[in-house]
């Protein structure tokens, strides 16, 4: 039985976490020296990454203690690594070779308030979830009008900074899965068929690339034992901006 027990805590959330962003680091890698040579494997190993922290934020959503606190911490983050990315990229250290517009931070907020709008809606509060549900696609809007290809770049991380359904990280398909990971929290099987349609989707849609790997998050996800695990929340808010702003300023510095 003690046996049982510890290998099933090997796939708690936390471990998870872990694993993904290790995957991450790889990928990230990528971005900042693919130029210098940098296999794209590397970027290979990243693309189930960001399903897997979908499917554990669907699992934080449901069991957090307050979701709107939950949702201002990742709004908080979200709008500072959007100054942050418009300080570096734009104001204090150029780099032709990458665009600095990574911001999961936003992506995650954007999911949480769609998942707040589905709780809403099961709890019949349906004009305030129609509101909430349409409020993040105006300044989508207000974007698709104004941005173009001459758009300079400091305009667009300005617009950045406001989270929005088409421009989080990802794309708005990735917050279409993180819902639905919500919505069939209780059914696994469920949840991993909805990340194996939109692979699919995906695969068929632009055979040569590689966003359909993100299907290989199925496997973690069935691994999952429905055990928070050592918790350690406030890691992932350090290290996700910390490791991207030394690399881009490595990358930058010594790549040229």
């Amino acid at each position: 039985m003690q046996e049982s027990q510890t290998k099933s805590s090997i796939f708690n959330g936390t471990n998870l976490k872990f694993f993904a962003v290790v995957l991450m680091v790889f990928d990230h890698i990528f971005q900042m020296w693919n130029t210098a040579g940098v296999p794209q494997f590397f970027n290979m190993l990243g693309r189930p990454v960001f399903p897997i922290f979908l499917f554990l934020m669907a699992e934080s959503f449901f069991h957090t203690r307050s979701k709107k606190k939950l949702m201002t911490r990742l709004l908080i983050a979200s709008l500072l690594m959007g100054a942050g990315n418009l300080l570096l990229n734009v104001y204090l250290l150029r780099n032709p070779d990458i665009t600095l517009i990574n911001n999961a931070f936003s992506t995650f907020f954007m999911t949480t308030v769609y998942m707040y709008a589905w709780d809403l809606l099961k709890a019949k509060k349906i004009l305030k979830g129609i509101v909430i549900t349409l409020l993040p696609i105006l300044p989508a809007l207000l974007q698709v009008l104004i941005l173009n290809e001459n758009t300079p770049t400091w305009l667009i991380q300005l617009f950045l900074l406001v989270p929005n359904i088409l421009m989080v990280e990802g794309g708005f398909m990735v917050v279409i899965l993180g819902l639905l990971f919500y919505i069939f929290r209780e059914k696994r099987w469920i949840q991993i068929l909805c990340l194996v349609l939109l692979s699919m989707g995906l695969f068929l849609l632009e055979t040569r690339g590689i966003q359909w790997m993100m299907v290989f998050a199925a496997i973690p996800m069935a691994l999952y034992d429905g055990k928070k695990g050592k918790g350690m929340k406030n890691f992932f808010y350090i290290f996700y901006p910390a490791h991207i702003y030394i690399f881009y300023i490595l990358a930058s510095l010594f790549s040229r």
